[in-house]
């Protein structure tokens, strides 16, 4: 196992989070890839294994401690060790202020914001325990909202910008111990069923290279993984040419 090396990828779907757990599949680590449901991710896994590489599903639930300490503890002991952990849980939903009832504002929070300290917090435990040399890297999958808020989205926006801070805290502490962490805002529509079906209109603009390719949001996350300690990167944005921001 010494030489083995897993990237974990939670929220792992059928665009941002299938892309990059097959990206790295594709460079020889060993994919674990998380869903509520295990179930869904068979798609996945057949064809990062159709690649030629390799991937392990589980289902658990990202807000809850004790699963998530679990997946760590799994892995870490009976598949690889964990060189990449990325969060990519979205939990984009929209409600007027007077409908936004306490459940969903704290589900929404519970899914985009403290699943994420969970994740990074246990992939901090596993990476600051290769000593003598800590190791590693801890993504966050941001988007618009995690730069300002939006009507409708105030659950979203609050979730959002949590993780934002999250990540600036987390990247101060563990940078100087040699894990790079990082949080990318995805600011644009990407190519994925629901927006093709829920906004056939700007889903057109695909034809225009308008919306976000989930391969080539898969390859920023390489890219970041391998940047030189002497030139990390921390926060960056991706958007289509035509985004106004």
């Amino acid at each position: 196992m010494a030489d083995k090396k897993a990237v974990l990828v939670i929220g792992a779907g059928d665009a941002t989070g299938g892309a990059i757990a097959r990206r790295f599949a594709r460079e020889g680590y060993i994919a674990c890839v998380t869903r509520r449901s295990a179930d869904k991710l068979a798609p996945l896994v057949a064809q990062i294994e159709a690649e030629g590489g390799v991937a392990h599903a589980f289902g658990s639930d990202a807000r809850k401690e004790d699963e998530v300490a679990e997946l760590f503890r799994k892995i870490e002991t009976e598949i690889a060790p964990i060189e990449v952990a990325v969060f990519n849980i979205g939990a984009n939903v929209r409600f007027d202020i007077v409908d936004t009832t306490a459940r969903v504002y704290y589900k929404v929070w519970e899914m985009a914001c403290f699943a994420g300290f969970l994740m990074g917090r246990e992939s901090a435990r596993v990476m600051l325990s290769r000593t003598p040399n800590p190791r590693g890297s801890i993504f966050f999958t941001g988007a618009t909202a995690s730069l300002r808020g939006r009507a409708g989205y105030a659950a979203f926006a609050g979730a959002k910008h949590g993780l934002r801070a999250l990540a600036q805290s987390m990247a101060r502490e563990l940078g100087p111990k040699g894990i790079h962490v990082a949080q990318l805002i995805v600011d644009g529509a990407i190519d994925t069923e629901f927006i093709r079906e829920t906004f056939p209109e700007r889903y057109k603009l695909k034809e225009q290279e308008g919306i976000v390719n989930p391969e080539h949001i898969a390859d920023t996350y390489w890219m970041l993984h391998n940047q030189p300690r002497d030139a990390w990167t921390h926060e960056l944005d991706i958007r289509p040419w035509l985004e106004s921001f």
